[in-house]
């Protein structure tokens, strides 16, 4: 064959040659003239996945994707192969000369959704070798990927969507399916890391119109384009390889999708979804709160570039987050836990600049409290969680749902640990008829839905939901809750989440009891996040909530509508700009002596989809752990002082006042 008809093809090599090696050699000599025979002249990048580990820093390059032979000309072709698969892409990949996703993002993205076998094989094991030579390679094969390749780069395959597809081939069988690459932002190959500088924390407040009156977003959600093949497939999914869909329940159209993520020697798993009226719409705010934990989790788009104390940066006068004032564990969980060491103001950490809303200046952060699973678990003195993380269509809108978390779980914790009895909404005055009719639903599967009015120190209304068991039974209570400028919006958030748990609640305690009853017995063995809601599945769990349900057989007091205690002005008020709404908050937040500070934690990829995604940190409210002996909570001066202050008690707390049980929060 002539070589001006000839492709350049770039295969993976090794010192000592492989079956899958020579696999790949094969294709490559098969593909080659099969290509020419459409005459197409391609940069050929043919290698097998699941052989390296492609996270490890020297990965990149070895397998041959980093950049195909000078001399070769046309454009490059990865192909992956692994199993019975070959995968096409990404061709051409990004828009507007945009070179991303490449060919290691693919082979990122197809690790990060394998079973935790390989995946402990790759990262941590001995490998993996092949089992012998690819029956698939054949001539057959070859063909089939050429005419593939040679529609793909002369008609452009199916349409394209923010995100390019990749080409999965079934070698058995010949079928192909498409999947869309989301590029991968911590890529060692085509990612450009963002500069973190105290200019670049600057986050000036826009006008914010809404969609809409009654709503908090400047868009609609499902104006996002927030499909879920992009982030749930099982070739690439960036959020992992599928979301399932509840067929179950019988509240609400819940959805869940998960993705593992390394922590030191093992895969953390970390659960997104959904709890809509339809599973469309849970599926859009799936991914939406899988978006904001992924980029949540640790610095992925920028990287900390300050490293040094406390001490030292306040000798130097840069302002700073005090880590003592967001709450340290106790003597007794570093003295049990020796690995984690103390924060002291003299230890060297990571810093990463953000933003005082109240001040208007940038200021020094500490990471682990804005990405709660930062690499380096020598850095970590406390385990953060995803509380103040909150994405939207602009800044605006991510700040203010971020500051109505942090409001809504510091409110929560004051009221449980606490024990305030609070005023008793009667949700059948609500006027929104999908909150009655969901209340009332939960009356015929066995539960009471309650509600109270849970706001302390600030006028933003803040409302907890219990649903309890009419029969004490297993299953006993759930809880949630909601904050918002709107009290209907804070009302029905709280009853989403009950009414989501509450119809598995009596099957999932069933199941675990022995479990449960072990920790309703021992406190200490409530160490992960779904301990604390489950633990409350057991009927004797019930007594810790007394102070706001009642004693059982006492009578309760009136239930308030809610026109009466949210009227005469008792709620800041709700403009149509959603920046006025924020800082109405704001105004609130700050008036009582609080800052507000923003970390920007937004991926390019969220960028191109027009989302923003923010951590928001109010040192000094309570924040919400996860783990009976975690509680940074009972050890600061708020716990102590706000009811007091809120005129809701007559002096501060004692130890002896303190609920003695872990918070139910889900």
């Amino acid at each position: 064959m002539p070589a001006d008809t000839m492709t350049q093809a770039t295969v993976a090599t090794a010192s000592t040659t492989t079956a899958r090696d020579r696999s790949c050699e094969e294709l490559a000599y098969l593909l080659d003239p099969a290509l020419a025979g459409h005459g197409i002249r391609a940069r050929l990048d043919i290698a097998a996945l699941g052989v390296r580990d492609a996270f490890a820093p020297a990965a990149t390059g070895a397998t041959g994707a980093d950049t195909p032979r000078a001399s070769a000309s046309g454009p490059h072709v990865p192909v992956r192969l692994y199993g019975h698969h070959a995968v096409v892409g990404p061709l051409a990949a990004g828009r507007d000369g945009d070179s991303r996703p490449c060919a290691h993002c693919l082979e990122r993205r197809w690790q990060a959704v394998r079973s935790v076998a390989l995946r402990e094989a790759l990262e941590l094991g001995s490998g993996t070798r092949a089992a012998g030579r690819l029956p698939y390679v054949t001539p057959f094969t070859a063909d089939a990927l050429a005419a593939l390749i040679a529609g793909l780069l002369t008609d452009g395959g199916p349409a394209r969507g923010v995100f390019p597809p990749v080409h999965l081939v079934d070698l058995r069988s010949l079928t192909v399916r498409h999947y869309p690459l989301v590029p991968d932002p911590e890529c060692p190959r085509c990612a450009v890391p963002e500069e973190d500088t105290p200019e670049a924390a600057a986050l000036p407040l826009l006008p914010a119109p809404k969609v809409r009156p009654g709503t908090f977003r400047i868009r609609d959600i499902g104006d996002y384009g927030l499909s879920v093949e992009p982030f749930a497939n099982p070739l690439c999914g960036a959020l992992g390889p599928s979301v399932v869909h509840d067929v179950s329940s019988t509240s609400t159209s819940a959805t869940i999708g998960c993705f593992s993520m390394r922590s030191g020697d093992y895969l953390r798993e970390t659960f997104w979804g959904g709890h809509a009226d339809s599973f469309g719409h849970s599926v859009r705010i799936g991914v939406l709160e899988g978006l904001e934990r992924y980029a949540g989790m640790r610095s992925r788009a920028k990287r900390a570039r300050v490293t040094d104390s406390l001490d030292g940066l306040r000798a130097r006068g840069v302002p700073t987050v005090d880590p003592r004032v967001c709450g340290l564990y106790s003597e007794d969980f570093h003295r049990d836990n020796p690995r984690v060491g103390p924060f002291t103001c003299d230890r060297e950490i990571p810093w990463v600049w953000g933003w005082s809303l109240r001040d208007e200046r940038p200021v020094l952060v500490p990471e682990v409290l804005t990405y709660y699973h930062a690499p380096g678990l020598e850095n970590r003195f406390v385990q953060e969680s995803s509380n103040g993380c909150a994405s939207g269509g602009c800044l605006e809108e991510a700040v203010y749902f971020g500051l109505m978390e942090v409001v809504e779980r510091d409110a929560f914790l004051v009221t449980w640990y606490g024990q305030a009895r609070l005023p008793e909404l009667d949700p059948r005055t609500s006027t929104r008829p999908a909150t009655r009719h969901m209340v009332e639903r939960l009356e015929m599967y066995g539960y009471e839905a309650r509600f109270f009015d849970t706001r302390i120190s600030f006028p933003v209304p803040v409302v907890t939901g219990v649903a309890v068991r009419h029969d004490g039974g297993p299953g006993r209570m759930c809880f949630g809750a909601g904050a918002g400028l709107d009290p209907e919006a804070a009302l029905a958030g709280a009853l989403c989440e009950i009414a989501t748990d509450a119809v598995n609640l009596q099957g999932r305690t069933e199941r675990d009891e022995p479990r449960l009853r072990a920790m309703a017995e021992d406190f200490h063995r409530v160490t992960a996040l779904h301990d604390h809601p489950l633990v409350y599945g057991i009927p004797e769990m019930g007594r810790h909530a007394h102070f706001l349900l009642g004693e059982p057989g006492e009578p309760r007091p009136p239930l308030v509508p809610m026109g009466e205690l949210y009227g005469d002005g008792s709620v800041p008020p709700v403009s149509d700009d959603l920046r006025d709404d924020l800082v109405r908050c704001l105004d609130a937040v700050t008036g009582a002596g609080f800052d507000v500070v923003v970390v920007d934690q937004t991926m390019p990829e969220q960028r191109r989809l027009g989302l923003r995604t923010v951590s928001v940190l109010v040192p000094g409210l309570l924040p919400i752990d996860f783990g009976w002996s975690r509680q940074r909570a009972l050890g600061m001066p708020r716990l102590r002082t706000a009811l007091r202050e809120a005129g809701l008690r007559e002096r501060d707390l004692t130890p002896a006042d303190l609920n003695p049980a872990p918070h139910p929060f889900p």
